[in-house]
């Protein structure tokens, strides 16, 4: 077996300032929630530390690993008490599993460890084991009274999906209350951005391509979030085959929809983080329904074969670049 690198990151172009030109960059690179993240913002340096402060204080309780975390708790004793950011990241996932119609569950924890992805330990789960496993995860079994979380016997959660998204909404917060006008976040799959570049222009974030480590686009965002999930950046191959992190919930296997990488643009880096797993999963024509069926975001997604569909909101802001310079972009309207 062979695993890949669970380090993504997509890459921030044109995003340096020059010296002299206006406030100064803060910068700390930090390893949290399974990832390495870059957090940059200009101006304060206590800024970037309350954020690492921060970021660290929610993997502590969202962890579904660590023994001392509000969600290993849950798990073990199925009801209990947790923190109200907790629980309001609980409710708003578990909307998003609703608008998805399942396509995110965050009740798939224990197909997921079946299959390694939260230990390391790899492995293909009998077709048995996986029936059993799977009729554990349902999202609407979770009751949340106030911060009062119940679960039925079995029934586990994991916020792996929506985690990063969260804290990066967070630390966003954090430093707008702060003053901060500029800043830039790189966690993992997910970019969030403060405001516009320190000159005042957009960023310029790079998508990168799922084939390859070369950028196949770049979008134009300010105050956004770009998220990217795909089946490259969490894997394992046994017997010649290749078996990604992300899991279907309707069959307990890795997903197979015909995509390569679903990137989710948009104001809410926890939205975008839990539709870009979802998206996945659905596949090409159901994700484009869904984003047809919704409002407040756009979509960059890669078929299995490299063809590229963005959706039409992007479609002045979005710039092919790599090996795609001259592919044909297929654009998704609402018509």
């Amino acid at each position: 077996m062979r695993r890949a690198s669970a380090l993504f990151t997509c890459l921030a172009l044109c995003a340096t300032l020059l010296s002299g030109c206006g406030p100064r960059a803060q910068s700390s690179t930090i390893f949290a929630m399974d990832t390495v993240m870059e957090l940059t913002a200009y101006g304060d340096r206590r800024c970037v530390d309350e954020a690492v402060e921060l970021i660290h204080a929610l993997e502590e309780r969202l962890s579904v690993t660590a023994p001392e975390s509000e969600i290993y708790a849950l798990n073990k004793d199925g009801r209990g008490d947790v923190s109200g950011d907790t629980a309001a990241l609980l409710s708003r996932a578990l909307e998003l599993c609703a608008l998805t119609d399942g396509a995110l569950d965050i009740t798939v924890y224990p197909v997921l460890r079946a299959w390694g992805f939260t230990t390391g330990e790899y492995r293909v789960p009998e077709e048995d084991e996986l029936a059993e496993l799977s009729r554990l995860v349902d999202y609407t079994a979770v009751e949340i009274d106030e911060c009062t979380v119940s679960l039925p016997r079995g029934v586990m959660l994991d916020l792996g999906a929506v985690a990063k998204g969260w804290a990066g909404d967070a630390v966003a917060a954090l430093w707008r209350e702060a003053g901060v006008k500029s800043g830039l976040l790189s966690l993992g799959g997910n970019i969030q951005t403060v405001g516009a570049k320190p000159d005042g222009s957009k960023w310029r974030i790079g998508i990168r391509d799922p084939f390859s480590e070369e950028t196949l686009g770049a979008v134009e965002v300010s105050d956004m979030a770009v998220v990217t999930s795909g089946g490259y950046q969490r894997y394992f191959e046994e017997d010649g085959v290749t078996y990604c992190h992300i899991i279907d919930p309707q069959t307990g296997r890795p997903a197979r929809s015909g995509l390569a990488s679903v990137t989710v643009i948009g104001p809410e880096g926890v939205v975008c983080d839990g539709l870009s797993t979802a998206i996945f999963v659905l596949g090409l024509d159901a994700g484009a329904r869904l984003w047809r069926a919704s409002e407040g975001y756009e979509l960059v997604l890669v078929t299995d074969g490299g063809e590229i569909y963005i959706t039409c909101g992007i479609e002045n802001t979005f710039t092919p670049m790599g090996p795609y310079i001259d592919s044909e972009i297929q654009v998704i309207r609402r018509g």
